[in-house]
């Protein structure tokens, strides 16, 4: 592999796992389900 290919895996790899990151910091920060009157189903 040559270092432009080497470098895009890195910033791929930094990009999904930062996402996953994000993720789960937003959820930390607000777990709580969405009440009954809130959920809405698209029929």
């Amino acid at each position: 592999m040559n270092t432009s290919a080497i470098v895009m895996m890195i910033v791929a790899i930094l990009v999904i796992w930062g996402g996953l990151g994000v993720a789960i910091v937003n959820l930390r920060r607000s777990p709580e389900a969405p009440r009954e009157d809130e959920l809405r189903r698209d029929l």
